[in-house]
């Protein structure tokens, strides 16, 4: 046996390369429907190189997909016969009279070929042999530069699909991307029942001008219903299909728009207070987060905001934070913006209207989200008002004591000797205070914080005891992390998901240490028994965190 194929091999590997005598090319359909792949075939009757025949000339008319070549050797009665075929699939890029040019190889050619593309789409054809047909639509084709609009592409088959892959739309400057997943249903078609495959694009211009789209491709396999018919095992085939091209009109931002470019489809501002205040209180901080959404817009088109906090006020902002998500098929963007709010004098502040000017893509007009100004009314340090008092009698006394006698009139130099003491001591409090917060950070590595990743509240308790704000910070994470599910980057977040008010109010004053640079004089012993007080009522259930409202009510 192994002999025989040995034999087999060397016989064929001993034939003589044939001479090329006859060279041809045919469609295998001719008039052919807008949208619908055309196969040409070319043969020759001969062993020749794959690459012997540059079919990029059919790239000015048709979407030309990759070649395939199959060679094959026939000895019948001793005598030999050798064949090279290629099939290119060509999809006719718009209806019309097309010339497939001839070929040549070796001094032969093959003959033009008159191709007919009707202006008929496979979807009206009224033929019941049309297994597989794509459909393509844009939402809007007058677009404004960086206006977010759905392309969906809508493939339609009444076989047997076995395997497929579908293209990208392409459209010159222009970003896209896939929105969703992929919806199958079922639709009547002349009367047809077909089985649909949905895919949605986001599709975002980036200059003005006139665009067409380039629409996707499908390729797949498909079983052979013809075999099928006769024969157990069917044969698949490959079928090729595109949708229709799409133009689009992109036009140039507005010379007069005010502020940052945004367009679309709805634009809201929503303002949220932490704790939730009737009035401030100096001294104490609070945090006012404001969410800015839009639907119809990518999280990286949203621009930052000019809010205008008023003097006496300490602020400390936050890195916005961006996020988006697909609703029912749409893209909806939000970018909230925390910041800690510190009052630091008494009486009436005002704070200004916070307002973003957006184009509206439904109506196709300027619109304004807007946040109301309002007046915030602080009220002063809890007893201010007796340490004013019990001062008072005591500044009535100070001026009879305070009356310098003649030594002090006329020697300047003991001003000087007792200023020189004051400033001595003063320095070596310093050189204390500096040396007794040096010999107390070691206690904790910083490597322990970070290789360790559970939370201990035995670890919590001692960072609050020791004034450790740096460490309660990162346990209180980690408790947020894993008993709550929530991956919080920031105090903020976590508070957002804690019910318990007094709880809250400690994390906001721990953030406010930690922006301000108090960390060193943060006492803790407050936020452990909140915590206490929190973790003993608090049950077994997850705070999911997500979106905020796009409608507030």
């Amino acid at each position: 046996m192994v002999k025989g194929v040995l034999l087999a091999a060397v016989l064929l590997l001993s034939l003589p390369l044939q001479a090329l005598t006859q060279l041809s090319a045919s469609v295998d359909k001719n008039p052919a429907l807008r949208g619908e792949a055309v196969t040409l075939e070319v043969t020759a009757n001969a062993r020749v190189a794959a690459d012997a025949i540059n079919f990029r000339v059919l790239e000015s008319d048709f979407t030309v997909m990759v070649p395939s070549v199959s060679t094959s050797t026939q000895i019948i009665n001793g005598q030999s016969s050798q064949s090279t075929i290629w099939r290119i699939v060509l999809l006719p890029k718009k209806a019309g009279s097309y010339t497939i040019p001839a070929f040549t190889l070796q001094s032969l050619s093959t003959k033009p070929i008159s191709l007919e593309v009707l202006n008929e789409t496979a979807q009206n054809n009224n033929s019941s042999n049309t297994e597989l047909f794509l459909q393509g639509s844009m939402e809007q084709q007058q677009l404004y530069v960086q206006q977010l609009s759905y392309y969906q592409v809508k493939i339609y088959f009444n076989g047997d699909l076995q395997r497929g892959s579908l293209s990208e739309p392409q459209m010159d400057g222009a970003s896209i991307m896939q929105v969703g997943q992929d919806a199958e249903g079922t639709e009547l078609v002349n009367g047809i029942r077909y089985r649909t495959i949905t895919r949605r694009y986001a599709i975002t211009p980036q200059r003005s001008g006139n665009f067409t789209i380039t629409p996707p491709t499908f390729s797949g396999e498909m079983i052979d219903r013809d075999s099928a018919r006769y024969n157990y095992f069917a044969r698949t085939k490959t079928v090729v299909q595109q949708a229709e091209p799409v133009d689009v009109v992109v036009n140039a931002i507005p010379a007069d728009f005010p502020g940052n470019w945004l367009v679309a489809g709805l634009v809201t501002l929503t303002e949220e207070w932490s704790p939730d205040i009737t009035e401030l209180k100096q001294g104490e901080p609070v945090t006012r987060i404001i969410t800015l959404s839009a639907v119809d817009v990518a999280e990286n088109q949203l621009p930052d905001l000019k809010q205008g906090f008023p003097d006496g006020l300490r602020l400390y902002q936050e890195q916005p934070q961006a996020k988006s998500a697909e609703r029912n098929g749409r893209l909806v963007a939000q970018k909230i913006f925390t910041t800690a709010v510190i009052a630091n004098v008494e009486g009436e502040l005002e704070l200004p209207e916070v307002s973003l000017a957006w184009w509206n893509s439904q109506t196709n007009k300027l619109e304004h989200a807007r946040l109301p100004a309002r007046t915030l009314s602080v009220a002063p340090i809890a007893g201010a008002a007796e340490q004013t008092t019990t001062i008072s009698p005591a500044l009535n006394v100070a001026p009879p004591l305070a009356t310098p006698t003649s030594s002090s009139e006329t020697s300047p130099w003991q001003w000087n000797y007792i200023s020189s003491l004051l400033l001595a001591v003063w320095l070596l409090t310093l050189l204390g205070s500096y040396v007794l917060w040096r010999l107390k950070a070691p206690i904790r590595p910083a490597t322990q914080t970070q290789n360790r990743v559970s939370f201990n509240s035995t670890e919590l308790k001692r960072a609050c005891k020791q004034g450790d704000a740096t460490a309660a910070k990162a346990e209180l994470l980690r408790f947020a992390h894993q008993q709550l599910d929530q991956r919080c980057q920031s105090l903020t977040e976590m508070s957002a998901h804690i019910h318990s008010a007094e709880l809250k109010n400690q994390l906001i004053k721990l953030n406010a240490a930690l922006y301000g640079n108090d960390a060193a004089t943060w006492q803790g012993e407050p936020l452990w028994q909140a915590w206490q007080q929190y973790d003993a009522g608090r049950k077994n259930s997850s705070v999911s965190a997500g979106l905020q409202p796009l409608y507030p009510q």
